[in-house]
């Protein structure tokens, strides 16, 4: 985000009070009309569906510096899905109504919302394409990519991640078990690792690479 627009962001927000939440608990409830936009200060929130066999479908991940949901202020879309804290998280909740005003009033804020929107969809668009015609093993490269480009921690010319399989089943739509079987084979190759349920993806160039092989 702009430095500016990140300061006027901070500003408006920073005048309601902090919440803190601790890891799995579910901020906004689906079916529920959300009673506030939630500006997140630390850590991660996940917005998950649920299949009819009870299994999370993850649709996005927010970070820091993240105000949702958007889609609700705007339009008053009726709201489907979970929101839950994937750590331990710091948040600022503000009026619905208010935060409708404050983006309206400032237009440069506004124009960065709709070009991390347009941002993310590029990547459902992305995921799309690789749920409707790729292999299982390019599903789950695929997710690793996106996992090293947004959350990882950069490591020579790999990133380093705190990322298990149960994260890349629901990220990806697959079952726990074909993912385990994919991440075998990613071992044995070398283009990943695994110590004490830290994941590494030693060259993110090779992975990138591997998955432009397998399309």
């Amino acid at each position: 985000m702009d430095t500016a627009v990140t300061a006027k962001v901070n500003d408006f927000f920073g005048q309601f009070p902090t919440r803190d939440y601790k890891k799995g608990q579910i901020l906004i409830h689906a079916g529920d009309d959300p009673d506030g936009v939630h500006y997140l200060t630390s850590g991660r929130v996940k917005m998950y569906d649920l299949t009819y066999r009870g299994d999370e479908v993850v649709l996005n991940i927010f970070k820091t510096g993240a105000f949702f949901p958007m889609s609700y202020v705007i339009n008053r879309t009726p709201n489907l899905y979970f929101f839950e804290a994937e750590d331990n998280i710091m948040l600022h909740k503000a009026p619905v109504e208010q935060v409708l005003d404050f983006i309206k009033a400032n237009p440069d804020v506004l124009f960065n919302l709709l070009a991390r929107v347009y941002s993310g969809t590029d990547g459902v668009l992305q995921r799309m394409a690789h749920l409707m015609a790729s292999s299982a093993k390019s599903r789950v490269i695929y997710e690793l990519i996106i996992e090293c480009r947004r959350f990882g921690e950069p490591s020579g010319d790999g990133f380093v991640m705190n990322l298990t399989e149960s994260d890349i089943a629901a990220r990806s739509g697959l079952s726990r078990e074909t993912v385990s079987r994919e991440m075998v084979k990613l071992r044995a190759s070398g283009i990943i690792e695994l110590n004490n349920k830290i994941l590494l993806v030693p060259n993110l160039t090779e992975l990138e690479t591997t998955l432009g092989r397998d399309l």
